[in-house]
């Protein structure tokens, strides 16, 4: 790994994964927005802000400047809150964005330009997403933002230029000690989801800024008796084989159509193509046919059928297609909490069964097979499957798509002047020199 990362440069990349980082970039920066007075970010920013460091990463939404690390949480815990981040589903499933932050506060404490970032955000993807083929954490109760630490650190180490043998250390200060357990995503979901990962990010950045200065990691951090594969249970680790011939990762991992958990994407797009045949009144059974990955996830607890949190709503699936079938959409203001009591989706919810079907296994992860149907007074029946959602790497957003959702998410937050200005620095990432032309704005 650490010598792959630093054989990696911008120059290598093709013009597909160059791209694709500025519709994240776009994508991130939207997210975070559409988040920006939400709880949590205002915590995290709150955390950031409370220490100033004028060789380090700005607060998105400020002119404060704060150390790498707090800046990677903030902006990462703003990026994540509202589940609307890009993801890829793989053995463990991942939200490869969570990325962006981290690379962004270090390339400024750096002094970094735009191709060094892009370079960075490329390679953080493809760490994080082939681990992510490789094996399963969530199989053994641990979360993917384990995978996180490791890919946010070699992201950093490759922006403070270490060479291979730091960035061996940089692995295993990061991979030691941020082993973070699933109970993050379990039952009543808590405003912790949202900082997960950027507290694994900020430790990998940490762990690169140790590694820079000298200091030395556990060794064999993968293969060691007590190394990741052997406690986490995951021997596969040992197979990751990293882009050969520009087969980026990043190319392959899905920007969100829907701000809900990725397995109820498909869940949504089926709902919202079956609407105009449903009679809302009459209907007595909805059936989620779905994969064991989704069921497990956000489609088997209890909870999820009574969610109290937003966390909660949005990784319900039956809330997620009630919501879609009421509405005819599925936004940010589907999970304000008079919503979460409301009793018409309530009432669907009861009406709602989630089961694994065998049959549709088969298809995920390439796909997230959901096959909906339901049944309504005097017999009728309409079912409708869908396994390539909007946005799905098979069914891939626009870039005007992706602009929209942009838009949507930072009306109200920024000036129109300043939206224009970030899409206009974003795509054109690769010819910036100072960093702070894209990310340093402040909201209304």
């Amino acid at each position: 790994m650490a010598n792959w990362v630093c054989d990696q440069s911008y120059d290598k990349l093709p013009a597909e994964a160059v791209h694709e980082v500025k519709r994240r970039v776009i994508d991130s920066i939207g997210t975070a927005l559409g988040a920006y007075n939400a709880a949590p970010s205002k915590i995290a920013r709150a955390v950031a802000e409370s220490l100033h460091d004028t060789r380090a990463g700005i607060v998105w939404g400020t002119t404060h400047s704060t150390c790498p690390e707090l800046a990677a949480f903030a902006n990462g815990a703003m990026v994540r809150y509202l589940d609307f981040n890009d993801t890829y589903l793989s053995a463990e499933p991942a939200h490869p964005s969570d990325n962006i932050a981290p690379c962004v506060a270090v390339a400024q404490a750096a002094g970094k330009g735009g191709k060094d970032l892009i370079a960075a955000i490329v390679l953080a993807y493809e760490i994080q997403c082939r681990l992510c083929d490789a094996d399963s954490l969530r199989r053994s109760g641990w979360d993917h933002v384990v995978y996180g630490a490791l890919s946010s650190a070699l992201g950093a180490g490759k922006l403070w230029d270490l060479d291979a043998d730091q960035l061996e250390h940089a692995l295993g200060l990061a991979g030691v000690c941020n082993i973070a357990t699933r109970q993050t995503r379990t039952g009543q979901i808590s405003m912790w989801k949202a900082c997960a990962f950027s507290n694994a990010a900020r430790n990998g950045v940490f762990a690169a800024d140790l590694a820079r200065r000298g200091m030395t990691g556990p060794f064999e951090i993968f293969e060691g008796p007590k190394g990741l594969m052997n406690q986490l249970s995951i021997p596969k680790a040992a197979d990751v084989v990293l882009a050969d011939g520009g087969d980026y990762m990043i190319n392959k991992t899905y920007i969100k159509f829907w701000p809900a958990e990725y397995h109820s994407q498909s869940a949504i797009d089926a709902m919202l193509q079956l609407r105009s045949e449903i009679d809302l009144d009459k209907v007595e059974e909805i059936h989620i046919g779905s994969v064991e990955a989704a069921v497990s996830i956000i489609g088997s607890e209890p909870e999820k059928w009574r969610p109290t949190s937003r966390e909660t709503a949005d990784h319900s699936m039956g809330y997620c297609t009630a919501v879609a079938l009421i509405d005819g959409d599925v936004t940010r203001d589907s999970f304000k909490e008079e919503r979460l009591s409301d009793p018409k989706i309530l009432e669907l919810l009861d009406k709602t069964k989630i089961t694994e079907e065998p049959e549709l296994n088969p298809g995920y992860p390439k796909g997230i097979p959901n096959h909906i149907t339901v049944t309504m007074g005097g017999g009728k029946k309409v079912d409708k499957r869908v396994d390539f959602p909007r946005g799905h790497a098979e069914n891939p957003m626009t870039d005007d798509e992706v602009v929209s959702k942009f838009k949507r998410l930072a009306q109200g937050v920024i000036s129109d002047g300043t939206i224009a200005t970030i899409l206009d620095k974003a795509w054109h990432l690769d010819e910036l020199s100072d960093l702070d032309e894209l990310f340093q704005f402040k909201v209304m």
